[in-house]
């Protein structure tokens, strides 16, 4: 459906036609670019109250600036909707997100004016930098670099790592703190309180008002104007801050906060601080889903809401006829909050995912148990062997692809000192709509070939509950449980648990020439694949590893020792995945059967709806259902042999 666009915005599609308008012009296109985002994501879907509270900046950056030579970086992405509608995709967006439509995030390969993708935090600081600095080298000193990165961003330590090597490069970047105390969950942390701090300081905004008035008349001071007004301004800033300002101790030149919705001012600023060299920071104060009240209200549930009616603010839920089976991530939160009650040493840890991992849950529950450590992957797993290293019992829920950013730590911290920390990596396999950048592709294979860890993957909502039981025995050691976005296939989930022989699969059924082994989820498109085969006369065993390491070597000299042809399905990269284990097995044993693998190719997969990323990388059930038949015999008795 397509969405009309106001009549302004209606002419406006790339930056230059933004600037024929003048300043006065601003404030309307920026409500009618709101306008167009709710309109749009309500019966589209998407991140919602991100981009809204970001319209004005976006705004002002593109009338101030002159993309796409000079360089705007967007950190995440969640927030570059407006970007995108401006610079040449409005009549695309209604496909964002959609397969084989525009990306969810800013992405180099879709537009010029997408400087560099993005999709995980706290990029974009080092990002611009590397760009500013290429200028330098390559003459061009009048091209302008900006990040643009929110204050939940900011906790992260590459954001910092990027800060300190800009404060000595000297180099044309501005940095903009969009400042809304919120990532997806609310902020936490001492640099929370540090910018809380800033804002609410009476003297220090008085003060701010003055100096910018100061340098709106630079240059009608001469040519020493910036050293003397900067000199100036540092002592006084951290007179009336009591405190050192922490960007101007990184040698970042400091102006803020300011109103981040006065789209005029912002403009002005903007292009007054191109005049302004070396680094700088602009302090910007934002409300997230600014002017769509209930996103407002409650920021997180309005991160990305689904459908929803725009005039009631009705969020549409399908509404089932009998009980459906939950997510596996909630599965993961009650779960976590039962043997937390039964087990005193279990603490939970996520890195800014409360409400994404279900980790809320526990921490609602069990406030002192259950920490919100901001987004910081690489300290989340350090600071989880440290309680291990105590003999707590962490659970530290990651999404599978942001463990990437703290394989370092798995090793380093966790594995060789084989402490018993517990991994939950969320969004393992094809995550769906957000794409390459959180695709959970690669954990099976980065995580099997670590000495000590215990990786596995289950098949159901209450497998996952014995896994999770397991991992939390005596001695368990360093243990990995991936599992997918999305429902499970068990209304009723909630039973017994019930400890696991680690490194022991299971027979779901018996079969004939064929042996399908699986790994995790998708282990139930076998068991449909299998349905309808046997109505075919075709009849395949199905084995569930369970384990990626340590493998069930009997299922598997069982396995090689009875079928002929082999199929392994993975929700994960076949490039050393469970398909890679299994042929290992077969040649250190000198089995000689034929392995045909199924999973995610060597290639980064796009976004899209889970099945529909399942169907084109080949290991969905009609996938199965077509490799099984091109090396399985048909049957034409009823009874099956052995």
């Amino acid at each position: 459906m397509q969405v009309k666009a106001g009549p302004l915005l209606s002419k406006i599609n790339y930056p230059a036609d933004l600037k024929q308008y003048s300043e006065a012009d601003l404030e309307q296109i920026s409500q009618e670019l709101r306008q167009y985002i709710i309109d749009v994501v309500s019966v589209n879907g998407g991140h919602f109250g991100s981009s809204l509270g970001v319209v004005e900046l976006t705004v002002a950056l593109h009338y101030a600036l002159n993309t796409p030579y000079d360089k705007l970086v967007w950190d995440v992405g969640h927030q570059a909707y407006g970007h995108k509608i401006l610079t040449g995709r409005r009549e695309l967006f209604h496909t964002n997100r959609i397969y084989k439509g525009i990306s969810g995030f800013p992405k180099i390969s879709e537009s010029e004016y997408d400087t560099f993708g993005v999709g995980h935090s706290s990029t974009s600081i080092s990002a611009a930098l590397g760009m500013a600095v290429a200028s330098q080298i390559k003459g061009e000193t009048d091209r302008q670099h900006v990040a643009v990165i929110g204050d939940g961003a900011m906790t992260a330590g590459l954001a910092f790592e990027g800060l300190n090597h800009a404060g000595i490069e000297n180099s044309n970047v501005l940095v903009i703190l969009n400042d809304n105390c919120m990532s997806i969950d609310p902020n936490v942390g001492a640099l929370k309180e540090y910018l809380t701090s800033i804002t609410t300081s009476k003297s220090y905004n008085r003060f701010r008002d003055d100096i910018s008035n100061v340098l709106a008349g630079l240059s009608k001071l001469g040519p020493n104007a910036h050293k003397y007004v900067k000199k100036i301004e540092k002592s006084i800033k951290g007179t009336l801050l009591k405190q050192s300002n922490l960007f101007e101790a990184l040698n970042f030149r400091y102006f803020g906060p300011v109103d981040g919705h006065d789209v005029k001012r912002l403009a002005s600023i903007i292009k007054d601080l191109k005049e302004i060299p070396g680094p700088k920071l602009l302090h910007c104060i934002t409300v997230k889903g600014k002017g769509f009240a209930l996103a407002e209200k409650d920021q997180t549930k309005w991160h990305a809401p689904g459908l929803f009616d725009k005039i009631t603010g009705e969020i549409k839920k399908s509404i089932a006829d009998k009980p459906q089976p939950p997510k596996y991530q909630d599965v993961f939160g009650h779960t976590m909050v039962e043997l937390a009650e039964a087990n005193a040493k279990i603490v939970g840890i996520t890195p800014a995912m409360p409400s994404g991992s279900s980790l809320n849950i526990m921490m609602k529950a069990m406030p002192t148990r259950a920490f919100d450590v901001g987004i910081a992957e690489q300290h989340a797993v350090t600071f989880s062997a440290g309680l291990a290293a105590q003999g707590l019992v962490p659970f530290c829920n990651i999404y599978s692809s942001f463990m990437q950013r703290a394989y370092d730590q798995v090793i380093h911290d966790v594995a060789i000192q084989k402490l018993n920390v517990v991994f939950c990596l969320d969004r393992a396999g094809l995550a769906g709509a957000d794409g390459a950048t959180h695709h959970g592709a690669y954990d099976i294979a980065y995580m099997r070939c670590i000495p000590n860890l215990v990786v596995s993957s289950p098949m159901n909502e209450e497998e996952l509950r014995n896994l999770m039981f397991t991992a939390q025995q005596e001695n368990a050691g360093p243990f990995v449980i991936r599992y997918p976005r999305g429902n499970g296939v068990m209304p009723d989930w909630k039973r017994p648990f019930k400890a696991l022989e680690i490194g022991k699969g299971r027979k779901i059924c018996d079969g004939e020439e064929v042996a399908i082994l699986t790994i995790g989820h998708v282990g139930n498109f076998a068991v449909e694949a299998r349905a309808e085969l046997n109505s075919e006369g075709i009849y395949p065993a199905h084995y569930d590893l369970r384990f990626v390491k340590p493998l069930d070597e009997q299922m598997l000299h069982e396995v090689f020792s009875k079928y002929k042809h082999i199929i392994t399905v993975e929700d994960g990269s076949l490039q050393g995945g469970v398909g890679s284990a299994v042929l290992e097995f077969m040649a250190d044993h000198n089995y000689n059967a034929s392995v045909i693998r199924l999973g995610i190719p060597d290639e980064f997969i796009e976004h899209g709806e889970q099945a529909e990323l399942w169907a084109e990388c080949g290991y969905d059930k009609a996938s199965i259902i077509e490799a099984v038949r091109k090396v399985a015999v048909k049957r034409t008795t009823n009874t099956m042999v052995g």
